[in-house]
């Protein structure tokens, strides 16, 4: 067989469909400023409502689903459901009451606000 062929017969082979969904690290960009750290991940196609953010001693998680909704049956699929999954390690410092999510087009922003106790301050000398 030629080369061409066989590429042809690759293409056409379809891939068994399998319900399980394929778990993923959203590429991520953290900043930090006196005043807070700023987290981008990217998540396209996901929902706001399928987004999940804990902060928990120490830890932040970030989760979410994207489900796409197919009008027939898989011939090729090469952007597909799947479930975005990264934890971090945060300081202490963070002040948990205060952190705040949005999400505007597939970018899910986070602001993780420091602690008063954890920000740089000038010491007047007496």
């Amino acid at each position: 067989m030629s080369e061409k062929t066989d590429i042809i017969k690759r293409e056409t082979t379809v891939p068994e469909y399998s319900s399980q969904i394929p778990a993923i690290r959203p590429v991520v960009d953290i900043y930090e400023n006196e005043d807070e750290l700023l987290l981008f991940a990217d998540m396209p196609g996901v929902a706001k409502e399928n987004i999940s953010v804990t902060v928990d001693n120490g830890k932040l998680v970030i989760s979410g689903v994207r489900n796409l909704h197919r009008p027939g049956t898989v011939t090729q699929e090469e952007f597909s459901d799947v479930k975005f999954h990264r934890t971090f390690s945060v300081p202490q410092t963070i002040d948990v009451a205060k952190v705040n999510a949005e999400m505007k087009n597939g970018v899910l922003r986070l602001h993780l606000p420091k602690s008063e106790a954890a920000k740089p301050r000038q010491i007047k000398i007496a």
